[in-house]
């Protein structure tokens, strides 16, 4: 990207200029922000003319018609001069609206723009995740389907255990991801609008301006939450809803960040196995100095950016525990910082994750042969038990499988050989099981339980439900806005 010389000399947020979408850029953005202001100062005007207040259609139909055109200097002037951004935002607004200035911001007070627009720009913004999260998901579950069968080693402590397939390894991410999704979607059903309460949240301003008429006020609340696509409000509040709303949804992309951060590890070692691989660019460079690297960094930016989150979703915490009362300020600048970046570093986590998921390589051969070279040690019950059955005594025969165990165990671990397990066991008649025998117990099948059938059965019942009900949301290609 080419850059002017002033723009090198002011620090550029590495979320909006090399990882986040322009999507989610957009939702945080001051055009958005500010004209999200000024159709909320066109609700609170059609619904208080709706409720009786002497507002004319002029000045409404003036307010809408001067909704875009934002003039970002004149704000700028009047925000040093009154060291108030939302004053400065009135005036800059009824400068272009001379009728209906006199009316613009009535009975409201600053939390009626900033927190309903705060509320406003989550929303779309989960939206947005939403998309692209079901994209992910789409994506892994069709990666889970075509390796269902494939066997490949588990690991518990990163050591050898028993079997798994790679379909089935895939369903443990896509459980996690989708534990996410749900926990947006369970977001989204009970966010609410902070309405109109006025600046201690006792609606007291709007009671006066309504004559007494306390249905005219709850009127006034439900009718700018419906002008927005909200069905309810915040039933109590201070001047400002509830911080734990920002805790909330910081906890949430905590919640993902985790579910990615635990897939890119995963792929990362893998990768390091040489068992599966990470997308590579034809023309891509691993490495300055080293020309062979194939480096994992797709799944390290995303380990990367999900430590970010995690580290961040802790402030809106705190603010949300440091509340005074009815409200204090020194949640803005923090909210500021803390809920855009957690929503711009996880729009990129599932970007990243995407390309990922779309583009992952297996290696069977590598794969079968890590395998094959770890199952002759995890058959050895299977072999104690079929030797047993042939009359065999168990305590010997556990003793003759133990010690060829360790020589086998010797053999690979200090003479750098194959495994020859299996040779030594078919060759002690003291154990009694030929090699046609341990053939027929090695079989894959014997070792893998019901991987395949769980990959199958989980993606029916959880997967492909979710990703029905996903399309309500849009394509992740889209970018709409409902605002």
């Amino acid at each position: 990207m080419t850059k002017s010389a002033d723009s090198t000399r002011v620090y550029d947020n590495p979320l909006i200029e090399r990882y986040a979408s322009r999507e989610m850029a957009f939702i945080f953005s001051p055009h958005f922000k500010f004209t999200t202001w000024r159709k909320l100062w066109v609700a609170l005007a059609e619904a208080e003319q709706k409720l009786g207040l002497t507002i004319t259609d002029e000045q409404i139909a003036e307010m809408k018609q001067h909704i875009e055109d934002i003039d970002y200097a004149l704000a700028a002037e009047y925000e040093a001069k009154l060291r108030h951004d939302v004053m400065a935002h009135v005036h800059a607004y009824s400068a272009v609206c001379p009728k209906a200035g006199p009316i613009i911001h009535l009975g409201a007070t600053s939390a009626y723009v900033g927190d309903n627009t705060d509320i406003i720009q989550m929303k779309e913004a989960c939206l947005l995740l939403l998309r692209r999260l079901a994209a992910c998901i789409e994506a892994l579950k069709d990666f889970a389907l075509k390796y269902k069968d494939v066997a490949t080693l588990a690991f518990t402590h990163f050591q050898a255990a028993q079997p798994t397939t790679v379909g089935k390894r895939a369903c443990l991410w896509l459980l996690e991801l989708s534990m996410d999704f749900e926990a947006i979607e369970y977001f989204l059903s009970r966010i609410w609008m902070l309405g109109a309460k006025g600046t201690t949240g006792t609606q007291a301003s709007f009671l006066r301006l309504f004559d007494g008429n306390h249905e005219k006020v709850k009127q006034l609340d439900n009718m700018i939450a419906a002008a927005f696509g909200f069905d309810r409000v915040q039933p109590v509040s201070g001047q400002t809803y509830t911080r734990k709303i920002d805790a909330n949804m910081a906890a949430i992309l905590s919640g993902l960040a985790q579910s990615m951060h635990k897939l890119a590890n995963d792929i990362r070692l893998l990768q390091h196995l040489k068992e599966i691989e990470e997308p590579f660019g034809r023309h891509q460079v691993g490495s300055s100095a080293m020309a062979y690297k194939r480096n994992p960094m797709r799944s390290e930016r995303l380990t990367s950016l999900a430590r970010y989150i995690i580290s961040v979703s802790v402030s809106p915490a705190m603010t949300a525990a440091e509340q005074w009362f009815e409200r204090t300020l020194d949640d803005s600048a923090n909210k500021r910082l803390a809920i855009p970046e957690a929503f711009l570093a996880a729009d990129a986590c599932c970007i990243i994750a995407l390309d990922i998921c779309r583009g992952l390589v297996v290696y069977p051969k590598v794969i079968e042969r890590r395998l094959g070279e770890e199952l002759p040690f995890m058959a050895t019950e299977n072999i104690l038990m079929e030797a047993v059955k042939r009359g065999g005594d168990r305590q010997a025969i556990h003793e003759r499988i133990r010690i060829h165990s360790m020589e086998a165990a010797k053999r690979v671990k200090e003479e750098g050989k194959e495994n020859d397990l299996l040779q030594r066991i078919a060759a002690d008649p003291r154990i009694g099981v030929s090699a046609g025998d341990l053939t027929a117990i090695m079989n894959i099948r014997n070792f893998i339980g019901r991987s395949p059938e769980q990959t199958v059965e989980f993606i029916a019942t959880i997967i492909d439900p979710l990703l029905l009900r996903a399309r309500q949301y849009g394509n992740a290609a889209t970018a709409e806005l409902r605002v």
